[in-house]
């Protein structure tokens, strides 16, 4: 039986192209779902193996519908990462000219990241909205008319719509920040980790004891005190409340880390919880430095030293 997992659709989208990179995903059967909610949830009530979701942009920052599905309901974990370039393109039905674009349809952020090329490019040309940059591209290979009852002559979407819909690329990267990035995971039922690879990333959730003054120290030094990285910490409500939230973090190196261990029993002496959402291979392959006094022997000998002079 094939594998089902769910991702955040619909179809032809960024998060349909960061699925089809995944490893774990090759030859499974991939569902859009509506919403990060319907997609993190269907995994929750095992309709699917998993989910692929959006988290974070080099240029919008984190995805809160993500974060906040993590943190709150049932346990799950991330096992895999993946960094997609959001590259745009201006697609076409085939044998149209650059020069006879009179209207396009796209995203609201699709537009606003295309707006100067656009402007520059075809400053005659009208944008007009859609729900997704897949249904823009869809609209323009079905020559769907939009609300003011008129056919878009081409629409600004990923380049997979392009092919997923027959449509010609007129123009590529055609957005403001040709280094924009997006990093979405694969969510499933919590697990045992994989193996450390060396290059690896572990997630967390702390809550807070309480708020006090000191409290977001106290959990910074459990990690710089053992020489562990984060590589991303931001607050987050709980929604158990106004003014109480938590702190999501991504640290460099893996649960099974004798450093990244350390500072996680550290948290648990100092915080109220402490979810666990995964450690597992860095999208970017970066080996992070140990520094010394850190590394597993590092640990190893002086919990002998200790156990030496307590026996």
């Amino acid at each position: 039986m094939t594998d089902r997992y769910a991702y955040l659709g619909p179809e032809a989208t960024f998060t349909e192209a960061a699925a089809l990179r995944f490893p774990a995903l090759a030859g499974a059967t991939l569902e859009p779902s509506p919403t990060v909610h319907a997609a993190i949830n269907a995994v929750r009530t095992g309709e699917v193996s998993g989910a692929v979701v959006p988290v974070e942009n080099s240029v919008e920052g984190s995805v809160n519908a993500t974060l906040d599905e993590l943190i709150r309901g049932e346990p799950l974990a991330i096992t895999a990462e993946v960094l997609l370039p959001v590259t745009f393109t201006l697609l076409a039905r085939p044998g149209t000219d650059l020069a006879g674009i009179r209207r396009i349809v796209t995203h609201p952020v699709a537009e606003a990241q295309c707006r100067a090329w656009v402007t520059a490019k075809l400053p005659d040309a009208v944008i007009s909205l859609g729900p997704s940059t897949a249904a823009a591209a869809a609209s323009v290979a079905n020559r769907t008319p939009g609300p003011d009852g008129t056919v878009a002559d081409a629409a600004i979407a990923a380049p997979l719509a392009g092919e997923r819909y027959g449509l010609d690329a007129l123009a590529v990267d055609i957005g403001e920040d040709s280094d924009a990035v997006t990093r979405f995971v694969l969510v499933t039922p919590p697990g045992r980790p994989g193996r450390p690879t060396g290059s690896d990333k572990t997630t967390l959730v702390a809550f807070i004891r309480d708020d006090h003054p000191g409290a977001l120290l106290e959990i910074l030094e459990q990690f710089s005190a053992r020489g562990v990285n984060l590589t991303r910490i931001e607050s987050r409500p709980t929604g158990n409340g106004m003014g109480r939230y938590c702190f999501a973090i991504d640290v460099e190196g893996h649960v099974a880390d004798a450093r990244v261990g350390e500072a996680m029993m550290g948290l648990r002496r100092v915080c109220a919880t402490v979810r666990f959402l995964g450690s597992y291979p860095r999208a970017d392959g970066v080996r992070p430095p140990v520094l010394p006094g850190t590394s597993n022997s590092d640990f190893t000998d002086a919990a002998e030293w200790l156990a030496q002079l307590r026996g």
